[in-house]
């Protein structure tokens, strides 16, 4: 297989569709977003992306098969009545593509694809990266291609203006395809410091972002990632003060 293929299911037909983009990257963030709103949700599995610019790895499954390492689309649908109620496509994935060459044409592709299923709107996740630090009330910034979604977002406390920088891989390079198929784009990036996996950062997007779409998601389970974060680090903090202030020899046992 050379380039990308997305194979998807036939007669999906998502209603004012919005694609939320949680992938790997800055302290999982963007994954942690993603696969929490698709379990939640209870969404459901309509496309899978395939790319010869993945890893090439294959992934051990629990019944003792393989599959190959993928990007998955899965739909949520709105129960509301109203004619304005929004669908969600959620992407989620394995990796991202690896070289340059890859996000560009993987990243058009899905562009693409989502439009022709009728999203005129993405959000992408990601971390944004401040300190060396853990950061216990992580703010949220954002970028975006539309102007008239800046307002909305500010009200549920998302901060503009403030990151700089740049945005690696598909986090912003699908808000850069979006604005030229003339799709709104905006990326939501959790304030995050030293940890691969940044439970509260997550939280604190999904917070916002659940608000400002309006839809109800149970944060329980994420709350309970960022509580036994929180306790692992204030572990490694007590541990690393410990070093500091010198063995302490009221405990050790001599040999004679």
């Amino acid at each position: 297989m050379q380039g990308t293929k997305i194979m998807f299911k036939k007669g999906a037909k998502p209603r004012n569709p919005i694609l939320i983009v949680g992938l790997p990257g800055i302290g999982n963030v963007g994954s942690l977003v993603g696969e929490h709103l698709k379990t939640e949700l209870k969404a459901a599995k309509i496309a899978t992306i395939y790319s010869s610019h993945f890893p090439h790895q294959v992934v051990m499954l629990k019944s003792g098969g393989i599959r190959l390492v993928s990007n998955r689309i899965y739909h949520w649908k709105n129960a509301s009545k109203d004619a304005k109620a929004c669908d969600l496509l959620i992407l989620v994935g394995d990796f991202q593509a690896l070289s340059s060459e890859g996000q560009y044409e993987l990243n058009e592709k899905i562009v693409e694809f989502v439009k022709k299923m009728g999203v005129k709107t993405i959000y992408t996740v990601g971390g944004y990266s401040t300190t060396n630090q853990y950061i216990k009330t992580p703010r949220v910034f954002a970028v975006t291609t539309d102007k008239s979604k800046i307002p909305k977002l500010k009200e549920v406390g998302v901060v503009f203006g403030e990151a700089s920088g740049m945005i690696w891989g598909s986090a912003g390079l699908l808000l850069a395809f979006a604005k030229k198929h003339k799709l709104s784009g905006t990326c939501l990036m959790g304030e995050t410091g030293m940890l691969d996996v940044d439970a509260h950062a997550a939280k604190a997007v999904l917070e916002m972002l659940v608000k400002h779409l309006g839809i109800k998601v149970n944060l329980a389970n994420m709350e309970k990632i960022s509580h036994e974060t929180e306790k692992a680090i204030k572990a490694m903090e007590e541990a690393m003060k410990k070093e500091q202030q010198g063995p302490s020899h009221e405990n050790f046992t001599y040999i004679r």
